[in-house]
């Protein structure tokens, strides 16, 4: 695992911390659930939204305040612009690394999932006459980043479905989808892993296979370019990032990851960040700075710190981000994929049982991860999600212009808190 040792020295919080990882077994989902202050009230089913954090990563966030709140000039200096080796940054690229399967100069950090697919798309320089290629069923952020990408670069904008029932989704068809909708002049296709209006998990090692394909018989600068939005199968699924054969991938880190609120990452090999013309001013990366001190133009982006936006940030939270990734190697990724899997599992079956529910999620796990949505007849979905809160049940609604109800069971969760949720929904038939 990442070090994520610091300079700081506060006795309180390592007694503290100390005692919390004693009692912490990794291998025990009731130890697991004790990391987190979520209301006990509550069943808690959209945790993925905007996690809460464990206690590893609370503890990590607190040090690092209290740090800044004693010395901020010189805590901020000694940590992020003196010291190459002692830039804390650089702890969180190495520990997304790792997770991801890839190198510390891949990384890019960010804020979110949005701040990640608009530094792609903005950066691509795309040809007049290239064209993006997306799907139906892609969220906000993606749709308008591309957008605007498409107008800043006079490129064009196209979009595709990949399945017509959620429910019965298809993974080879909707490669060969894919596969059929490519032209002469894709530059890009941009798509989500998990779709979080359905909950289908596409098989994005396969369609990775079929764009390459493609590409063998293209020169390098035309090459289609696989844009990933991962954020609801990063920390879901058990699967090297790096190795799923796309070219970029964006993720907050502050929704299944469990980390700090306000954190994210980027992943692309250098080659590919070579490709990407910076939007914002970095901070971690120096050739930009040291090139503006020489007065001299700067050689062209080779590695992700050129992307990470500049500014100040809320560095206790990104550098805290480090122990979210330790949390789940503590637990494990295949053991929190099955639990996700598990819990959801026990969801879609309780409501492909009721006759007054449209479920829209594939049973099958290995076409879903984390996210179940549905219908109630004769009910509006919101209305749905208000009476799931009235019972003590957190559900959500999905933004979309045709929502759902959405539960979605994480590894907080408990049999208990699924059959509260399932309990009000069989009430309304």
């Amino acid at each position: 695992m990442a070090d994520s040792s610091t300079t700081i020295e506060s006795t309180d919080n390592a007694v503290a911390q100390d005692a919390a990882q004693q009692s912490f077994d990794p291998y025990d989902w009731r130890s697991v659930r004790d990391q987190f202050l979520l209301s006990p009230e509550l069943a808690h089913l959209s945790n993925f939204y905007f996690a809460s954090n464990p206690t590893p990563v609370r503890d990590a966030i607190t040090r690092y305040r209290r740090a800044f709140d004693e010395d901020p000039h010189g805590f901020l200096d000694d940590n992020m612009f003196r010291r190459d080796e002692d830039m804390l940054w650089r702890n969180v690229c190495a520990a997304a690394a790792e997770y991801i399967g890839g190198q510390s100069n891949e990384i890019a950090l960010t804020s979110s999932t949005t701040t990640g697919l608009a530094l792609i798309h903005n950066g691509l320089r795309l040809k007049p006459g290239q064209e993006i290629l997306t799907t139906t069923h892609e969220f906000y952020p993606h749709y308008e980043s591309i957008r605007l990408a498409s107008d800043k670069w006079g490129a064009s904008m196209r979009e595709i479905p990949l399945y017509e029932s959620s429910f019965h989704f298809s993974g080879d068809e909707a490669v060969e989808r894919v596969r059929a909708a490519v032209r002469s002049n894709t530059r890009v296709f941009a798509v989500a892993w998990v779709h979080s209006n359905t909950g289908v998990r596409l098989p994005m090692a396969a369609i990775a296979e079929a764009i390459a394909e493609v590409n063998r018989n293209r020169d390098e600068e035309d090459r289609i370019l696989l844009v990933v939005d991962g954020v609801h199968g990063f920390g879901v699924v058990d699967e090297d990032v790096a190795k799923m054969g796309c070219d970029f991938f964006s993720a907050g880190t502050h929704k299944w990851i469990l980390g700090p609120r306000g954190t994210g990452i980027v992943w692309a090999k250098p080659e590919n960040w070579a490709l990407v013309q910076p939007t914002i001013p970095s901070l971690m990366a120096k050739e930009p700075s040291n090139a503006w001190r020489q007065g001299r133009p700067p050689a062209d982006p080779d590695a992700g710190s050129w992307i990470s936006p500049g500014g100040f940030f809320a560095y206790e939270h990104q550098w805290a981000t480090v122990e979210a990734f330790n949390f789940h190697w503590q637990i494990g990724r295949k053991r929190v994929q099955n639990r996700i899997a598990e819990m959801n599992s026990l969801i879609k079956d309780g409501l492909a049982d009721m006759e007054h529910v449209t479920l829209h999620t594939p049973l099958d796990p290995e076409l879903s991860a984390g996210i179940v949505t549905f219908d109630v007849h004769g009910y509006n979905p919101r209305d749905v999600v208000q009476i799931l809160r009235n019972n003590r049940v957190i559900a959500s609604c999905t933004p979309y212009a045709d929502p759902r109800v959405r539960l979605s069971a994480g590894i907080v969760n408990f049999p208990e808190d699924v059959e509260m949720a399932l309990a009000v929904i069989r009430s309304l038939a």
